[in-house]
């Protein structure tokens, strides 16, 4: 058993290896390959259930194989989870946020309720033995939680960029913004400025009448600000 728990301790520290690696990003996700996931877990896991009931998967095997995997998502989400902070702290202050309770609080809450049930799947606070499925699958739900609490949905406007989901997109790279309606906002920046695969993308995202001003005084400032660097990287030359 000191081996399995030795091995799920490796596990759990390679995954937030993964996890912390800056080229997982979520903009990588798409409708083809989460429906590819999902039929690939799927899969797997019918024919795992399908050995488990014809004897060739017996749990002296089974538990110790999703301890494994409880052990690897525990990891990745905390490692992504840790990445977010430190990308948070490497965009500066926030200069604007869209602040209301489906941004802030909802999800904020949705995430601790996450951390609650993983505390109480690990059976320390009960009367259930502690198993090493318990702990890896509590645990695993802990780490989720943990990653829903430092990731935002909306876009923070921070001094040194635009954080988005888990990206910064330095000012130097944002070439143009515009109103797409009364209260949705369209921001073209450079993707990969300089490396193979540039591109120019966009996103848009909805801001209170109120804080319209706000904001664009915001984006023209530091548009005004970054203005040589922008004309650097789109090969311009100065003024």
């Amino acid at each position: 058993m000191l081996l399995i728990y030795l091995l799920t301790g490796i596990i759990l520290i390679f995954g937030a290896f993964v996890g912390h690696q800056p080229y997982l990003r979520i903009e990588q996700l798409n409708k083809t390959r989460i429906l590819n996931t999902i039929l690939a877990a799927t899969a797997l896991f019918t024919v795992l259930m399908a050995a488990y009931i014809t004897g060739y998967f017996p749990q002296v095997v089974a538990a110790p194989f999703m301890m494994c995997i409880y052990s690897f998502f525990a990891g990745f989400f905390t490692g992504y989870a840790i990445r977010l902070i430190q990308l948070r702290g490497s965009a500066g202050s926030i200069l604007y946020m869209h602040r209301s309770f489906w941004v802030d609080h909802a999800p904020g809450l949705a995430a601790l309720l996450i951390i609650l049930y993983g505390i109480y799947r690990t059976s320390i606070l009960v009367d259930q033995p502690i198993t090493g499925l318990r702990l890896t699958s509590g645990l695993s739900l802990m780490a989720f939680g943990f990653f829903g609490l430092t990731l935002k949905i909306v876009p923070e406007f921070r001094s040194r960029g635009v954080l988005f989901l888990d990206r910064i997109i330095p000012w130097k790279q944002i070439i143009a913004w515009r109103w797409h309606s009364e209260e949705v906002i369209c921001i073209e920046f450079m993707h990969r400025p300089g490396q193979t695969g540039e591109q120019v993308r966009e996103f848009l995202t909805t801001i209170p009448p109120e804080d319209r001003k706000q904001l664009e005084t915001i984006l023209q400032s530091k548009m005004d600000d970054t203005r040589k660097d922008r004309k650097k990287i789109l090969g311009l030359g100065e003024d």
